[in-house]
């Protein structure tokens, strides 16, 4: 498993603002699609790609964009992923979006599944998986067996924040798979640790609730 940190000023000028307990809810908005939007330019550099002949106004020319057979998925995980979808589609427009249901029992902190929207076969799909956090890891894993399950075997997830134990978690999850997931994780930091209710530390708080507001 890969996992990287992406370190540069505009990401943490912008990490600053969404960890602010003052940042309202509608820059707290704005400020998560700017900063997925940066860590989705480095999270698809090996988006696949095809080329293409093209005319400019002065000659004929070859470029390149996206693949389209297959192409590839944006998952985001219900509820606080899609807050992070405008950002992800700013830069692959034209990569299909599936959406996946899932949240964490407050007392075990396990998650489940109560939504799919996804193809039946994700065999050769690249998949971009985006939550916000990396916590416990539960949920990540999840979402990443889930996908397996469906034959996809290249998965890069976006998270704007993970824990240590998090990653742990998720990296022997992924060893199970052996040589046959490719799995990436790129996030904006890694924070110090889980609290007792296995929130991250300093985190951000709920993203979901910031996102959305603060439902019973």
């Amino acid at each position: 498993m890969i996992f990287k940190v992406i370190n540069h000023p505009l990401v943490a000028h912008k990490l600053r603002l969404l960890r602010s307990q003052d940042t309202p809810t509608v820059v707290f908005r704005m400020v998560t699609n700017e900063l997925v939007t940066l860590l989705a330019y480095e999270a698809t550099t090996n988006v696949k790609t095809e080329t293409v002949a093209i005319e400019t106004p002065v000659a004929p020319t070859t470029g390149v964009r996206l693949a389209r057979n297959p192409r590839p998925i944006i998952v985001p995980v219900l509820r606080a992923g899609l807050g992070m979808l405008d950002g992800m589609i700013q830069c692959m427009p034209t990569a299909e979006v599936g959406f996946l249901g899932m949240r964490r029992d407050e007392e075990t902190l396990v998650p489940e599944t109560y939504a799919n929207r996804l193809p039946d076969d994700l065999t050769g799909r690249q998949c971009y998986i985006i939550d916000p956090m990396l916590a416990t890891g539960g949920t990540l894993i999840d979402t990443v067996n889930y996908l397996v399950e469906r034959g996809a075997t290249d998965i890069t997830a976006i998270c704007m924040l993970a824990a240590p134990e998090g990653v742990k978690a998720l990296r022997a999850a992924a060893a199970e798979h052996g040589n046959a997931l490719k799995l990436a994780v790129f996030t904006a930091s890694l924070d110090e640790c889980l609290n007792e209710h296995g929130y991250i530390v300093p985190g951000l708080g709920d993203a979901g609730d910031r996102l959305y507001g603060y439902v019973d």
